[in-house]
């Protein structure tokens, strides 16, 4: 339904709307039918067919889904290049000072300057220019070719023209002078050895070459057929087939047959599988594309395509002669790293089959061994006794070991009985492994043996008071009783004044002097913090 505005509807009306609706879809009721006349589609969307609001449409209509806000004023032309429209007999004023024109002034003049311009001389006076302007809409705006004459590329394609006839003329010009001294020397002039006349039919050719290059450029031209019955055009057309050979689509009618594709003439599998090889002359595309120098195409291509992916600058199409040469390079050393590294392993582990000659029972594939066998085919006689199996790998010797983990033991440890090592997954040292252990076991007893030796029993360490004030007490000291009580009263004194300052005087006197008392009064009015007992000192 294409309604021009949403109004107020009852329940009734939208009913009825509704049903007028599936009628026109299902075809019951005509069309609706816009300003113009034209029917509506009745199955397009209301979001589409309704009208925005601001348009105030009064009848339904599909006009707000086309282009109605289109320019006239706009165009696509371009600008006349080189239209004159009037030239004048004199100089006029507001022209331009050195042609006379009136389109520009003398500083945007194209012209030459003259020695004297045409407003002083009044003559020559050029023609005005066509000045054009344009409101170019969308496309013409970001149009590149626009104005473009292409009559103008005549001149390129007259230039090139010209310039392949006389390289043609001078090459046949130039063969005809070889041709001449060749006749010459024929005839008489005798002084030019074999291998010069060789090199000259050489050239001979290579200029016929050069000659019948334009013919060559032809090759894929199609022109048309003249007085023939269908008309059509003839010419050369890749991928033709002879007109008695039977088409590929016509040698095998089954359905069920292999695929032909029309547009590309191309027949992948084989028409005919089951046919004679000798008798058939076609096997499908894929025996050509899988035989031959295809395949080594497809590795030039894929050797090019994954050296590019690898940062080289090589690719096939471009440079074809670079990509092959670049690839029988590879070729050559791939070769020669195989050869290198299968010699350098011939050297380090030599070659087992050269050098032992296998048994003759192997050779001959026979033995004196006799097997007798009963009737359901079991052996009954001759059999040796096979041992058996466990799930592990046995005799699987790593990391050039000749023993296997668990063949030596050692203080409580499993080890290799080859280099007596007590690692495992560690690297085979051989014999050289065994002395330097041994080596160094005997060094480090030697070192301890040495070390015992060499110390010697501490004696026991006197016990020493210490002094009062730090030293060694000597046996000679005596302490005075009357200055030891003084110190004492001195001590309390200064411990009363550190926990109130206010008795401190202004005119103390220090004495750094301390005497053997002063440290015994100290000491024993310190306080012991390890001592169990201090609180009941003090």
């Amino acid at each position: 339904m294409a309604t021009s505005s949403v109004a107020f509807k009852s329940r009734e009306d939208h009913r009825k709307q509704i049903e007028l609706e599936e009628a026109r879809k299902a075809g019951l009721a005509p069309a609706e039918v816009d300003e113009d006349g034209k029917e509506i589609n009745p199955h397009i969307p209301q979001y589409m067919s309704s009208a925005p609001w601001y348009l105030n449409a009064e009848r339904p209509s599909l006009k707000h889904q086309r282009k109605w806000k289109s320019d006239p004023n706009y165009t696509k032309s371009w600008y006349d290049r080189g239209a004159k429209i009037h030239q004048a007999d004199k100089y006029r004023k507001g022209a331009c000072e050195n042609c006379g024109a009136m389109t520009h002034d003398s500083k945007s003049c194209m012209d030459r300057p003259r020695k004297v311009g045409a407003k002083w001389t009044n003559k020559h006076i050029a023609p005005d220019e066509k000045i054009e302007t344009f409101e170019l809409d969308y496309d013409g705006k970001r149009d590149r070719w626009n104005g473009y004459d292409s009559t103008s590329y005549a001149l390129v394609i007259e230039r090139y023209e010209r310039t392949g006839e006389a390289r043609r003329k001078y090459l046949k010009d130039q063969q005809l002078k070889k041709l001449e001294e060749k006749n010459n020397n024929q005839n008489g002039e005798v002084g030019e050895s074999g291998e010069d006349e060789d090199e000259d039919e050489d050239d001979l050719r290579v200029d016929e070459a050069k000659v019948d290059e334009s013919k060559q450029m032809d090759f894929a031209k199609v022109e048309k057929r003249v007085r023939t019955t269908g008309g059509g055009s003839t010419g050369t057309v890749r991928n033709l087939r002879i007109r008695e050979d039977t088409a590929k689509y016509l040698l095998n009618l089954d359905v069920n047959s292999a695929h032909y594709d029309p547009k590309t003439r191309s027949m992948r599998e084989d028409p005919l599988p089951d046919a004679d090889q000798n008798e058939k002359f076609y096997g499908g595309d894929n025996q050509y594309r899988n035989s031959g120098q295809a395949l080594e195409f497809k590795d030039l291509n894929i050797h090019a395509l994954e050296a590019f992916d690898k940062g080289q600058d090589i690719h096939m199409q471009a440079a074809p002669s670079q990509a092959e040469l670049l690839y029988k390079n590879y070729q050559v050393i791939k070769e020669k790293l195989k050869s290198q590294t299968k010699d350098t392993i011939l050297e380090k582990y030599g070659n087992a089959a050269a050098e032992e000659e296998l048994p003759r029972e192997l050779l001959l594939g026979q033995s004196e061994r006799e097997v007798e066998y009963d009737r359901a085919g079991r052996i009954i006689k001759g059999q040796e006794m096979a041992l058996p199996k466990s799930k592990y790998e046995e005799d699987v010797y790593i990391n050039n070991h000749t023993t296997v983990w668990g063949s030596w033991w050692k203080d409580h440890q499993w080890g290799y009985k080859c280099c007596k090592q007590l690692i495992r997954n560690s690297y085979c040292t051989g014999v050289a492994g065994i002395e330097a252990a041994e080596a160094a076991t005997d060094l480090m007893k030697a070192n301890i043996a040495r070390k015992e030796a060499n110390e010697e029993t501490p004696t026991p360490a006197e016990e020493k008071r210490m002094a009062t004030w730090g030293t060694d007490i000597p046996d000679d000291l005596v302490l005075d009783e009357k200055l030891l009580a003084k110190a004492l009263k001195k001590e309390d004194e200064r411990r009363r004044e550190e926990k109130d300052e206010r008795k401190r005087k202004f005119n103390v006197k220090w004495n750094d002097e301390v005497t053997p008392e002063d440290m015994e009064a100290y000491r024993m009015k310190k306080v012991h913090h390890d001592d169990p007992m201090k609180e009941f000192l003090h």
